[in-house]
């Protein structure tokens, strides 16, 4: 690696001036710091300034309210949410995704605001944030402003945050009544640590009738997204295995798998099929070969 400036701002406001400052520079912001030091290292990036965001105590914490609900500082590492009892208490499909989480390594180094802000579509947080409905407040010297999670993450490898802006924290409204999530993952071989497939499932029922879904893929697409139409399929039904079986046949229909040396496009939206299914059969309780063939 060359050699760079590190910097240590002790503000959100004063990390966005250090951006804007050295706009022209190959500056870039410093949190856990598990890909982008991977990254310097394999000489894919070679910045002049490292501005460390660990000084800077409003990004931290996790603190929940019944009206507001979830709110995750931005520093908070992945086994912070994980072994959180605000989070296993009220959002455990939040702390069951964390707790799973590339490797150990990573979680204990890793943050939630670090992950979001890399873009990268086979990262598990992404997907399960986004079956949770969460929005994330980014600040800089203009101010704050919030947006949900589905607009902030544009592209693969893209999000919509600003030159001079720094993600601040993570906002998870508070579940209705009723409501229960699982977060499922499939991974080609026990030794890989990034999921080829994700499928977040946040739903509000009364034993098998489906009152409200929320249904979100990972990995396998160019980046994480609700499935609405599956959602508006179950809203309503009484769910069965093949109820199930339909709305993961939506779901496969809806995607457009990437395709790569992990596996083909044919391969994942397979895999995503069968992955869907399973997660609803589990939520809903049911046996995954009831009703339909194996």
């Amino acid at each position: 690696m060359r050699d760079f400036q590190y910097l240590e701002p002790a503000s959100v406001e004063e990390a966005s001036r250090m951006l804007a400052e050295l706009e022209d520079e190959e500056a870039r912001l410093s949190a856990g710091g598990t890909a982008l030091i991977l990254t310097m290292r394999q000489r894919m990036l070679k910045p002049t300034h490292l501005i460390s965001l660990a000084k800077i105590e409003r990004l931290r914490g996790i603190e929940f309210d019944a009206q507001a609900g979830l709110r995750i500082g931005a520093l908070s590492r992945h086994s912070d949410i994980a072994r959180s009892p605000l989070v296993r208490q009220h959002y455990p499909v939040l702390a069951s995704m964390a707790e799973r989480v590339a490797n150990p390594q990573v979680r204990n180094q890793g943050t939630i605001g670090g992950n979001l802000c890399y873009g990268d579509p086979s990262t598990d947080p992404p997907a399960c944030l986004l079956a949770l409905d969460a929005t994330v407040v980014l600040g800089s010297t203009r101010g704050e402003r919030t947006m949900p999670l589905e607009e902030f993450i544009v592209d693969y490898f893209e999000t919509a945050l600003e030159p001079d802006e720094v993600l601040v924290e993570i906002r998870v409204p508070p579940l209705p009544a009723g409501a229960s999530g699982i977060y499922s993952r499939f991974l080609r071989t026990a030794a890989e640590h990034r999921p080829l497939v994700s499928v977040a499932l946040v739903a509000r029922r009364d034993g098998a009738s489906c009152h409200e879904a929320r249904l979100a893929v990972g990995a396998s697409t160019p980046m994480p997204m609700r499935l609405r139409r599956a959602e508006e399929f179950l809203l309503g039904k009484t769910v069965s295995a093949a109820i199930a079986a339909q709305a993961a046949d939506i779901v496969a229909q809806d995607i457009e798998p990437i395709s790569d040396s992990r596996g083909s496009a044919d391969f994942r939206r397979d895999m995503v099929r069968a992955v869907a299914r399973r997660t609803l059969c589990e939520l809903f309780e049911l046996s995954i070969d009831e009703g339909v063939s194996a």
